[in-house]
């Protein structure tokens, strides 16, 4: 779900050059969702290799970070740990809407609707075991690094960035903004030409950006007070947030108001909602430490033995998007040779 945001924020539009020679932390599992949903077959189906395994969040993490590498933007994959207890509500939430959305997927596959079929199997997605394995693996044949961390992923993304170990924080989720994330891009994974659900209507998702420091000043907060907004709008670990209270409503309380706790008129919500817990999960949350990122050097042979021999890749296409990565390479490699010499 992730905190809903976008009535304040001003996100300006980039394009992916803008992130050319910038370290990236990206929320990997909020990435590996929007393939798994988004790289489908006609009817909703995923990609899958011979043994009928998922392959869809493959695909995009091979294509995509291609993509990156060849542009020169260095990303670095930061993968979840145990969630925050207050998250179980949420999670449980999702669960029902995922059977939910398998039900009528089923539904409309019975009824040889595709269109339909297609929309709900987007919800459908759940990532599994093996999906991480996979993922984990094909990243550091391309030479990507990921980290594990402690509790939310996005907060630890977050960290990075504050702390500069990363210029930027990868994610759809504004929650990046609440755990002190500096600079936030959305889209990244899914930046393109893209169909609308439903529609014969193509359109072009950008990557945006959204400053933390430039948030702050244009609506007038402190860095602690978007926590509080977001609160009182409702965050994973509230799902419901308070009561009749939207964006506006929210940030005209906290300008006015300053805190949740001198808001008139919620002490009932407040003893529902375990906001001062909440504060500590998003000011100071469990992080996984790191002075610097290394990244290493593509396998070329190796991605091909694990995608192509393994989960069934047509070798002509995958070659095809590695040469675009040795071709960047060579180029860099003879560059270095003319100023050496």
């Amino acid at each position: 779900m992730g905190v809903d945001l976008r009535g304040l924020v001003k996100p300006t539009k980039i394009s992916l050059d803008r992130l050319s020679g910038q370290t990236v932390a990206i929320d990997a599992y909020n990435a590996l969702y929007q393939f798994l949903s988004i790289i489908r077959g006609e009817t909703g189906e995923h990609l899958t290799d011979s043994e009928g395994r998922v392959t869809s969040h493959l695909s995009g993490l091979l294509y995509r970070n291609i993509n990156f590498l060849v542009l020169g933007i260095k990303p670095v994959y930061v993968l979840d740990g145990k969630p925050p207890t207050l998250k179980t509500i949420e999670i449980e939430r999702r669960r029902a809407a995922k059977h939910e959305a398998v039900a009528k997927y089923m539904n409309a596959i019975s009824r040889g609707d595709k269109v339909e079929a297609k929309k709900y199997a987007q919800a459908t997605s759940m990532i599994k075991d093996y999906m991480l394995d996979d993922a984990k693996k094909i990243l550091n044949l391309l030479g990507i690094p990921t980290v594990e961390a402690p509790s939310e992923g996005e907060a630890t993304a977050a960290y990075f960035t504050s702390s500069g170990v990363t210029a930027v924080t990868a994610s759809q989720d504004f929650d990046s903004l609440l755990f002190g994330a500096t600079k936030l891009v959305r889209n990244l994974a899914i930046s393109g030409r893209r169909k609308l659900p439903g529609k014969r209507v193509y359109i072009n998702v950008d990557p945006e950006e959204i400053e933390l420091n430039k948030l702050l000043t244009d609506q007038g907060i402190t860095r602690e007070q978007p926590v509080d907004i977001g609160i009182l709008v409702g965050t994973d670990f509230n799902p419901d947030g308070y009561k009749g209270i939207g964006p506006a409503r929210a940030l005209k309380f906290i300008k006015e108001y300053g805190r949740i706790e001198d808001i008139p008129n919620t002490n009932e919500e407040s003893k529902r909602i375990n906001y001062e817990s909440i504060r500590e999960i998003f000011l100071h949350p469990k992080v996984a430490e790191l002075e610097r990122v290394e990244w290493g050097t593509p396998d070329p042979e190796g991605i091909i033995r694990f995608l192509c021999e393994e989960r069934s890749f047509s070798e002509t296409r995958v070659r095809n998007a590695l040469s675009k990565l040795e071709e960047v390479e060579r180029n860099r490699s003879e560059s270095l040779e003319r100023w050496f010499s």
